[in-house]
């Protein structure tokens, strides 16, 4: 089980933040048409709440001053459904679930009064005429230019019983569809607050964005070839010359270069909103400031990141939204796919001494899942767990996936440590969930289920079964599910074995030839039984966390002194291997295994079946100095490098893009089903004698393919050069197309290749004999093709 997330924020207290300043919120109606210059008020402490506890209901807060031009609202009762604000009638609908809450007030700021802390109005919500069951509610008709919005709720103050109600801290509402706080990425708000002000957009009808009649592309998954992308990472280093680097509209600049790899599809690490400056701290080790760099601790799961716009605080957060859209429009124009990375597994609450920003304050007991005594189970590992199977819970996460869906055009999901969308909520019963009991009902707090209510609505919702579903099966709490998750047919998974199986043999592990034929034939020993098919299986040999490519093959060890916590974190078992010397700096004999070693990795990802995906950077080499858990860097180390990918020597670049467009052009290397003895046979040394022993460091196979023919494909992960007899075919004779053992250009052979047909004629007595000389560590692809002297 591997951990590859930052470490829990349970120490962190936030210099400053937005929800702990002092607003002038009790029992303060809304003052209108007063002629007042200014207002001076105390915050009243008589009606229970956590105001008793803090300094915040002694101290006095200033209202602006009061004008002509004062903000009026007409207020109705409004309605219960759909929850969020919503643009309808000449006004807008403001709705929000909370359960325990003894009462709601709508908080109304301007753009201008949110860096300064100030509530330009607020309606007091009566539990009467505002609200239906636990669901608060009203309706608004006025002025809504540049206003943003947030909630006071106020209930008992009792950590121990799971609640966190304080009327004097302004809440985010968790429907927002776009959070405006600082405008900037990585810039600290007022008074170096790491949580400054955030609040919701007041969303109008007018707001509208030309799709010019965008359509979801639906490829079949086994088509796809997925890229793992960080959206500032991707162009915020210099060397991509972008307008707009580090941003939704860098990504649009970059994204021909996808499509000439033979990308299509993107997988986007985190972009809903989140607070980069969350573990914000100097780090002596390298002289510069962590951030939350991956993103994987979310404010507010229906925002897209406002700071990976060029628009920053435009449009109260529209800008974002907007650019979002077109990065997806853009996308589909070019026929790639996109799929968000999303992370309903915890939120930035953290445990109990994490900051109060929205779901904690509206109702913790529902949203969060707790022990008896209020603490904070933490499956996720950083803190908190989200309360997924609650029905509350779980009808606001699909309610969110469906809004990326049909207002976004999001073409699927990943789900981070998805195995916590399986376990059972701290609510959970026979009675809550199916409404009566059954005999021998012991299900507690954070068991497995094995028909989870969530995953069962998302797999049977008429909009959200059509899109890609992707598991990380596994979570922190120890619950590893590859193979398993459940999947009503249609949820693939992050192979997590492919990726430890494939490290292993390919550099020469003995005991793995037989668990790396699986992994050719996309895992049927996890999948077949199961029903599913291998495109099931998201193949990948290196993501963002962990070893880069180049790293894997380079670094033996992890080295992450640059984290600043002693190269205590991330994960000590990477299966990889220097090739003989640690580092960078080697010997030229080193380098070039290491390039061999690259190139099999490469070419076993695309010769699987299965659904290949390819990290950021991979492509070029990138390295991140054998770093393999750099989630806190927004630095060159997590930037890919634009200099290096252009650099003429990038001769791997071209492997790749040669490798992926065969894949693409072939007809059996994407197969719907798993492949029979029909279409594929095993070889090892001498035809039909595959050798699955533990010392056998071997693995060949055949494959007919409706387009190329047949293909013969080699694996030596020996330390040992060997010479294989080939498969006879009458009348045919099999061509080398690639070899790693080779240097550029002659690594893939294709028709423009300088001197071409001499480099063939190289082995052509080797292939008269119908045999093929394979280097240590290489691997090979041979075509069949007519024989002119047969």
């Amino acid at each position: 089980m591997e951990l590859l997330h930052p470490p829990s924020i349970s120490t962190y207290t936030p210099k400053l933040s937005f929800q702990n300043f002092p607003f002038p919120m009790r029992n303060f109606e809304s003052i209108r048409g007063k002629s007042r210059s200014s207002l001076v008020m105390v915050v009243n402490a008589d009606s229970g709440g956590a105001a008793e506890k803090t300094a915040a209901t002694t101290a006095v807060v200033v209202e602006k001053p009061m004008t002509t031009e004062r903000r009026r609202f007409e207020v109705l009762s409004g309605k219960p459904l759909p929850f969020g604000a919503t643009a309808r009638d000449g006004g807008v609908n403001f709705a929000v679930f909370s359960s325990n809450a003894t009462s709601a007030t709508l908080c109304l700021m301007t753009l201008s009064d949110l860096p300064q802390k100030r509530v330009t109005e607020q309606i007091f919500l009566d539990p009467l005429a505002n609200k239906t069951g636990d669901v608060w509610h009203v309706f608004l008709k006025g002025d809504f230019e540049n206003v943003l919005y947030g909630y006071k709720f106020d209930g008992k103050f009792s950590p121990e019983g799971g609640h966190y109600f304080d009327s004097s801290q302004i809440v985010l509402d968790p429907y927002a569809k776009a959070t405006v706080s600082r405008g900037e990425y990585g810039v600290l708000g007022p008074e170096d607050d790491c949580w400054p002000p955030m609040a919701g957009m007041v969303p109008s009808a007018a707001d509208q964005f030309d799709w010019e009649g965008d359509l979801p592309l639906k490829f079949p998954q086994r088509d796809l070839v997925i890229y793992e992308m960080h959206v500032r990472g991707f162009t915020n280093h210099e060397s991509s010359e972008t307008k707009y680097p580090g941003t939704y509209l860098g990504v649009v600049e970059k994204l021909d270069h996808l499509k000439e790899l033979g990308v299509n599809c993107i997988e986007l690490m985190p972009c809903h909103e989140f607070n980069e400056l969350e573990y914000y701290s100097y780090n002596s080790v390298l002289g510069d400031y962590k951030f939350n760099f991956w993103g994987y601790s979310t404010v507010n799961f229906f925002s897209p990141m406002g700071r990976y716009s060029s628009a920053g605080l435009s449009n109260c957060g529209l800008g974002a939204i907007n650019e979002f859209k077109h990065l997806v429009k853009e996308a589909h124009k070019r026929g790639i796919e996109v799929i968000m990375d999303v992370v309903f597994n915890h939120t930035a609450e953290g445990n109990e001494n994490g900051p109060i920003v929205s779901f904690r304050g509206i109702d913790n007991s529902v949203f969060y899942m707790l022990a008896p005594k209020g603490e904070f189970y933490n499956y996720s590992g950083c803190g908190n767990t989200f309360n997924c199977n609650h029905p509350i819970v779980r009808q606001f996460i699909v309610d969110c996936l469906r809004y990326w869906v049909t207002e976004m055009h999001i073409d699927g999901f990943r789900f981070d440590l998805a195995s916590i969308l399986a376990r059972s909520s701290s609510s959970w019963d026979a009675v809550n969930v199916y409404g009566n009991s059954t005999e021998g009902d012991v299900i507690t707090t954070g068991t497995p289920l094995t028909s989870p209510p969530l995953v069962d609505m998302i797999s049977n919702d008429p909009i959200l079964r059509g899109v890609k579903l992707i598991a990380e099966a596994w979570d922190c709490g120890g619950l590893y599910q590859v193979g398993v998750f459940p999947h009503w047919g249609i949820w693939s998974e992050w192979n997590g074995k492919y990726r430890d199986m494939v490290r292993q043999f390919i550099k020469g592990t003995d005991g793995f030839s037989g668990a790396f034929a699986e992994c050719l034939c996309g895992s049927p020993n996890l999948y077949q039984e199961g029903g599913r098919k291998p495109w099931n299986s998201i193949n990948f040999v290196c993501a963002h966390d962990g070893f880069t490519l180049a790293d894997l093959v380079t670094y033996n060890n992890k080295h992450n002194l640059a984290n600043g916590e002693d190269n205590k974190d991330g994960e000590n078992h990477n299966n990889s291997w220097n090739c003989g010397e640690e580092g960078e700096f080697a010997r030229i004999f080193v380098k070039k295994l290491r390039k061999r070693q690259m190139r099999n990795f490469f070419l076993c990802l695309m010769v699987s079946q299965g659904v290949p995906m390819i990290y950021m950077g991979d492509e070029y080499g990138h390295t991140k100095g054998g770093n393999n858990n750099t989630y806190c860097h927004d630095n060159y180390i997590n930037y890919f490098r634009w200099d290096k990918k252009d650099e003429s020597s990038s001769d791997f670049l071209r492997f790749c893009r040669l490798v992926t467009k065969f894949r693409r052009e072939c007809e059996s290397l994407g197969l719907d089903g798993f492949p029979t003895a029909e279409r594929l046979q095993w070889h090892g040394h001498a035809p039909r004698t595959p050798d699955w022993s533990e010392t056998s460091r071997f693995v060949a196979f055949t494959l007919v393919d409706k387009v190329k023919g047949e293909l013969y494909v080699a694996f030596n992960a020996s330390h040992l050069p060997v010479t294989i007899t080939l498969p006879e075919r009458p009348g045919y004779r099999w061509k080398p197309l690639v070899d790693t053992g080779k240097s550029a250009p002659f690594d893939f052979l294709t028709d423009d290749v300088p001197e071409r047909e001499t480099a063939a004629k190289q082995y052509s007595h080797f292939l008269d004999a119908n045999q093929y000389p394979m280097l240590s560590s290489s691997s090979i692809i041979l075509l069949l093709s007519p024989d002119d002297n047969a």
